[in-house]
């Protein structure tokens, strides 16, 4: 029996440069920062006090006042993205199985505003004060949960957390359930929304948040020799995974083709990567493997790129490690210096652009890139977007716990 083909048919996203698809890939081409200083609350005790915050974003054009009271930030990511996905993908849900058409969805912490939120009433008002929408507001799970209400699904559903790997291993799984046959379709993805008191506070107490207050665009700087850790972003990214025969049967628009996935775990520390990189070389590998191609075929790495210290010399000698002197030739790329760290969502949003990225044949730039590390030795695209030919990408994701995930997309071939 030949292995299931499966194809990306919708997307949706929202960001800190653009709700939307289209307003996205504008503000990925034209090299914009959605960093600034944060609004939604009050900063002025926090050491770090910018970040990738969503602003133009309304929850009542798509949701009532009640709904989204009853509902926490992340989830309002999550439904807004899947929403455009689903709609992008023209798949009409009266005509499909509603049982073969699941979701997987990510969160790294789920309803982390609702937690501080309803905390500070009880602390204020007493544990009596506490709403009955609390638990299902905040549990991870909600945003998968919610997904299905909304488009009345019934197939394989539920929740990933590993980290910043969440969306990407939520990718993973949705792409092997359509390979093994327990689904046509599957909405996949992750959103997140920490952009709070707790969420910085705590990032900022492990000392990972750049403190370049003074310039909030320039503050994540993926490969630079002075970056000074990562600028928190929030938002959502959905893709529409299809078995390509389906897909073909009704005319879909194909943005890419879906050819393998890689996981494994350093098993190292909490927070730290292996410093050689072996173990994220070995997750891209797995990938190409997978794909059934040789990793001299890549042209393009969507990298996880946080603009921490460890990090992005680990991935560049793991990126070394897996592909030999093909490195050197690679175009390697973080969109984290555009639109900030989503965490959890990260690895959805990021394999959104690679997706984009082989569709229009243009790559997404690392923005603030002026001074090169030295062990940072790879073709960042810098400063600007690129026309080029891509075949096959890849899109990793790396987490704290140790996780490793990557996937590789392709262009779609008859």
């Amino acid at each position: 029996m030949s292995k299931r083909r499966v194809v990306i048919t919708g997307l949706g996203v929202v960001s800190s440069i653009g709700t939307g698809v289209n307003k996205f890939w504008d503000g990925i081409k034209e090299s914009r920062s959605g960093v600034a200083e944060v609004t939604s609350f009050d900063v002025s005790e926090l050491p770090t006090k910018i970040a990738g915050e969503v602003r133009d974003f309304d929850v009542e054009e798509f949701l009532s006042k009640k709904g989204a009271r009853q509902l926490d930030r992340f989830v309002h990511f999550a439904l807004k993205a899947s929403q455009e996905a689903m709609d992008d993908s023209g798949l009409d849900l009266e005509t499909e199985p509603k049982d073969r058409i699941g979701c997987i969805w990510a969160s790294g912490i789920g309803g982390l505003l609702e937690i501080e939120t309803t905390h500070r009433k009880a602390l204020e008002k007493g544990p009596r004060r506490i709403g009955p929408f609390f638990i299902p507001k905040l549990m991870i799970n909600a945003g998968a949960g919610q997904i299905a209400i909304r488009f009345g699904i019934q197939g394989a559903n539920y929740a990933v957390t590993s980290a910043c790997a969440s969306g990407k291993h939520a990718l993973g799984l949705a792409y092997r359930s359509i390979v093994y046959g327990d689904a046509e379709v599957m909405i996949t993805g992750g959103s997140e929304a920490t952009v709070t008191m707790l969420g910085m506070g705590g990032f900022s107490a492990l000392k990972a948040l750049s403190v370049r207050n003074d310039d909030p665009t320039t503050a994540s700087r993926p490969f630079n020799i002075d970056r000074d850790g990562f600028v928190v972003g929030e938002g959502g990214g959905a893709l529409i995974f299809e078995e390509y025969e389906h897909a073909k049967a009704r005319g879909a628009n194909i943005y890419a083709e879906v050819l393998g996935f890689g996981m494994t775990d350093d098993g190292f520390h909490i927070s730290a990567p292996i410093s050689d990189g072996t173990m994220a070389a070995k997750t891209m590998l797995h990938a190409v493997n997978e794909a059934g191609i040789n990793p001299d075929e890549v042209s393009y790495i969507n990298a996880h790129g946080t603009s921490t210290p460890l990090n992005d010399v680990m991935e560049t000698r793991a990126i070394h490690h897996a592909f030999g002197d093909h490195a050197k030739k690679l175009q390697v790329s973080s969109t984290k210096s555009q639109i900030g760290h989503l965490l959890g969502a990260s690895g959805a949003v990021e394999s959104l652009v690679t997706a984009l990225a082989i569709k229009h044949q243009v790559l997404p730039p690392t923005i603030n890139y002026m001074n090169p590390d030295p062990e940072c030795d790879l073709d960042y695209v810098p400063n600007e977007a690129r026309e080029a030919e891509v075949n096959y990408g890849i899109s990793n994701s790396f987490g704290f716990g140790g996780h490793n995930a990557s996937i590789l997309l392709g262009r779609l071939k008859d």
